[in-house]
């Protein structure tokens, strides 16, 4: 009788990642071999079958199915010793590559790219993109960052996080913030048409129509978002909001306010009408946080779904657009759910202090405002 192999048993987790990488764009080839060789070991199929359909030697298969049992997925990546094509630079000159590419900038430039890096290193420059890669380095990209300077950003911090990790029973909340000066941006000829090989178009010269802002309270719990336009953004506005909100939720349902430390917030008449509306709560962020407020990253989802690749004929046009937004999220919310501890965000910020001290001593110390004469 024939022998029959060990059978392959794979969980759907294991499935699915080996189906990812098989479908992956720069999965190493012999990965991509191993991992077809146990889908179809798991699928039933014998070793002499699956070496005739992917053309291999028959005992690669019987190989692989012995070294998945003995190791599971983690052997799929490694490569015996003295395997492979061998490295044409020593690892000094490497650690030399990657700190020119860390430690310095062309000459008049700001940033290295991977052709003249390539020709100051005299290397090729598939070399150094293997090397960029192997070390994740991307000096062609920049993010943007700033660290608070508020005297109080570990007890707000704490506040707000707090806020939403533990939401106080019977209660909601509530992150609120305005999008100020939303353009009406009319292109001075219509854009041509999505289709093959052309993605959609828009001229770069626009004629603006005028400007609206968006007040809007995103619900923490359920992700709905409550939204208003109005032409300015002053403390009446923002008074007509909290009257809204103060009329969109039931009377004994305490609302706790997540906002940022925008005058408007602040101004007496506000903090009048908060007096006799006791029900409202409210809970600044430190300066320079505004990621922390959650009603931002749907500003985000707005912009890119909405307002950006728009084109509106007036400012009508525009908040037509934005309700109509507002509608469609609501009718499938999705809530943006918070992980991050106190204690990780703290770590981290910790981190890019000692980093930012050493690059410039004395940076984080409290400026003092010069008194007026």
């Amino acid at each position: 009788m024939p022998k029959v192999a060990r059978p392959v048993v794979l969980s759907d987790s294991s499935r699915e990642l080996l189906q990812g990488w098989v479908r992956a764009q720069f999965t190493p080839q012999q990965v991509v071999l191993r991992s077809r060789i146990l889908l179809m070991a798991a699928d039933g199929k014998q070793d002499l079958e699956i070496a005739s359909e992917l053309d291999v030697n028959r005992h690669t298969p019987a190989l692989w199915r012995k070294r998945f049992l003995a190791t599971g997925l983690d052997g799929v990546w490694e490569t015996g010793s003295g395997r492979g094509r061998k490295p044409s630079f020593d690892q000094d000159k490497v650690a030399a590559m990657i700190e020119a590419t860390l430690q310095t900038k062309p000459k008049g430039s700001t940033h290295w790219s991977c052709r003249t890096f390539a020709r100051a290193q005299k290397v090729s420059k598939n070399t150094v993109n293997r090397l960029w890669q192997d070390y994740n380095l991307k000096p062609h990209r920049t993010q943007s960052f700033k660290l608070s300077r508020d005297i109080r950003f570990l007890e707000k911090l704490t506040d707000v996080v707090g806020l939403y990790l533990n939401p106080p029973a019977k209660s909601l909340v509530l992150c609120i913030d305005e999008k100020s000066q939303i353009q009406a941006l009319d292109r001075t000829q219509p854009g041509l048409p999505l289709k093959k090989g052309r993605c959609g178009t828009f001229t770069h010269d626009y004629v603006r129509h005028g400007t609206t802002t968006l007040f809007a309270a995103l619900e923490v719990l359920d992700g709905k978002v409550i939204g208003q336009c109005f032409p300015r953004h002053r403390h009446q506005e923002f008074l007509k909001f909290l009257r809204r909100l103060d009329g969109e939720f039931p009377e004994n349902l305490k609302l706790h306010l997540v906002l940022d430390n925008y005058g408007t917030h602040t101004h007496p008449k506000v903090d009048c009408w908060l007096k006799r509306h006791p029900r409202f709560t409210l809970h600044f962020i430190p300066t320079s946080s505004s990621w922390l407020n959650q009603v931002e990253r749907w500003f985000g989802e707005l912009t890119q779904k909405a307002v950006r690749r728009g084109t509106f004929t007036s400012v009508p046009h525009l908040q037509d657009a934005i309700e109509e937004y507002l509608e469609a999220w609501n009718e499938a919310p999705r809530p943006f759910v918070w992980t991050a501890t106190v204690a990780t965000i703290m770590a981290k910020v910790q981190r890019a202090r000692d980093t930012l001290e050493e690059i410039k001593p004395g940076w984080s110390q409290r400026k003092r405002r010069k008194k007026r004469k």
